[in-house]
């Protein structure tokens, strides 16, 4: 369905470091990353799409986070969401709702929220029930 998400930046190299420690949580490999322009991506496998982008805005002017607009990311399971969240906040993410169960969305859904570092708002969503081991 996506081609790519691009998500502005204001400091590249602290939403670098912030990226590098959740994408491989949720087992998405970086592709690039061009700190000259500076820009970096990561993607799914099978690949090449879709991309998750981050760098500074193409048009020159400053970053800023939308009110409304959220990436959210696919969870396989609910340990995942959980390991995704506690990243994200120790590498600079703040809290916008911790991992749990949602039922007003569906009777499975479990998912946490919070902000990148530039601000971004990010979800990581699991749809499965849970799994009993």
């Amino acid at each position: 369905m996506f081609s790519h998400i691009f998500l502005g930046v204001a400091d590249f190299d602290r939403a670098l470091a912030f990226y590098r420690a959740l994408m491989p949580v949720l087992g998405i490999a970086e592709r690039f990353c061009d700190p000259s322009r500076p820009w970096a991506g990561w993607q799914s496998a099978p690949g090449p799409r879709p991309l998750l982008l981050i760098g500074t805005p193409w048009n020159g002017q400053a970053q800023a986070p939308g009110n409304g607009p959220m990436t959210a990311f696919l969870a396989p399971d609910r340990a995942t969401v959980d390991r995704a969240w506690a990243v994200a906040l120790a590498h600079g993410g703040t809290d916008e709702g911790p991992p749990g169960l949602r039922p007003e969305y569906h009777a499975h859904y479990w998912g946490a929220y919070f902000r990148d570092t530039e601000g971004n708002k990010l979800c990581v969503a699991c749809h499965e029930p849970e799994t009993r081991r």
